[in-house]
């Protein structure tokens, strides 16, 4: 089985992988085999590469890297009874223990023994198949395509973060991070009933492919502009309704009260690898309301439903597609972080 193989922090080849265990491989009654077609490169996957770890998360042994995806079922096991062979579909990739008390409670996504896609020593799905479960397993309308249904898994992180938010139609946002969470948290944010959401980076050409998502996406360079000047302006003073922090940044996460209205809430998306300095007395003064969010959970099959009605356009974001066999030079240049770029993809042979 030729896989896109992390063989350890620096080097990935593609190669063909025997480890996959026969159990890894074995059709229960309730799983679909599916035929990989298309692959988004994540954040994650690169940061694997580049730096070995992400937080606890350590690639000690060779990982088949991937976690975005969209397929076709090739087997359906006995049991199945909403999926068929020939079906296209996504897949959501974490599959939590279902007597946990955290999936009993509803939050699986914060189950401590999920089995999640790519991260160690969870293997991806960088390769031409996989088993799945059918509960995690969402068929296609005709009118989504492969590339669209992999953006469905960075896409549950804005839905789910604008659903946190508590969103009420008409309220303002800002999103801080045009990279590929904070651009779908800023069409989920607009879905979801924002009249306005502004959008930071420091990348001018992350900020144009914002600019072009909506006429209510205000792009705003916070290397030359002040947010805080803008927003005000825009607000008559009185700050948005819902600060959302996609950078992942430290010094970018200490400034998420200095825009918020009274009465507002934030939700914290963007990984932090530090500690981040938090100003309690900002958010008392507001009664701000402060949220953070693990992946995301109950929400892929809104996330299908909404592109294939058009609610909401992710074609905008993918932005290269490569072959297979192109994979390492995929993620070499993803490794390289081009500003003009937002989601690559990889497609597998049919």
């Amino acid at each position: 089985m030729k896989s896109l193989v992390l063989e350890r922090k620096d080097e990935i080849s593609l190669r063909d992988f025997p480890q996959i265990s026969r159990d890894e491989e074995v059709l229960g009654r309730r799983d679909v085999r599916i035929k990989m077609h298309t692959v988004g490169i994540c954040g994650s996957d690169v940061h694997y590469y580049t730096h070995g770890r992400i937080g606890p998360f350590v690639v000690n042994d060779p990982m088949i890297l991937g976690h975005e995806a969209s397929g076709t079922v090739i087997e359906a096991g006995a049991d199945v009874t909403t999926l068929k062979t020939g079906d296209r579909v996504c897949m959501e990739p974490g599959i939590p223990d279902p007597n946990s008390r955290a999936t009993r409670m509803g939050m699986y996504n914060v189950d401590p023994a999920v089995k999640f896609w790519a991260t160690p020593p969870v293997h991806g799905i960088l390769r031409p198949t996989c088993v799945h479960p059918e509960a995690f397993t969402f068929k296609l309308p005709d009118n989504v395509s492969f590339g669209e249904a992999a953006m469905v898994e960075p896409l549950a992180v804005g839905v789910h973060a604008a659903t946190k938010a508590r969103i009420k139609p008409g309220d303002n946002a800002v999103v801080m991070g045009a990279g590929p969470i904070g651009l779908v948290t800023a069409l989920s944010a607009l879905a979801a009933g924002c009249a306005q959401v502004f959008v930071t980076d420091l990348a001018g050409e992350k900020l144009e492919i914002a600019g072009s998502l909506s006429r209510a996406i205000m792009p705003i360079n916070v290397s030359s502009d002040s947010l805080t000047d803008k927003v005000m302006k825009a607000t008559d003073g009185w700050g948005v309704d819902v600060v959302f922090e996609a950078t992942g940044s430290p010094q970018a996460a200490t400034t998420v009260f200095e825009t918020l209205a009274p009465g507002g809430c934030v939700v914290m998306i963007g990984g932090q690898s530090n500690p981040v300095q938090y100003d309690a007395g900002a958010a008392m003064v507001r009664e701000a309301r402060v949220e953070n969010i693990f992946r995301y959970a109950h929400v892929f099959p809104r996330c299908v439903g909404m592109l294939s009605s058009g609610a909401i356009d992710v074609k905008p974001l993918i932005t290269k597609k490569f072959a297979f066999e192109d994979s390492v030079q995929a993620f070499d240049l993803a490794a390289s972080a081009p500003p003009a770029d937002v989601k690559m993809q990889i497609e597998l042979p049919q």
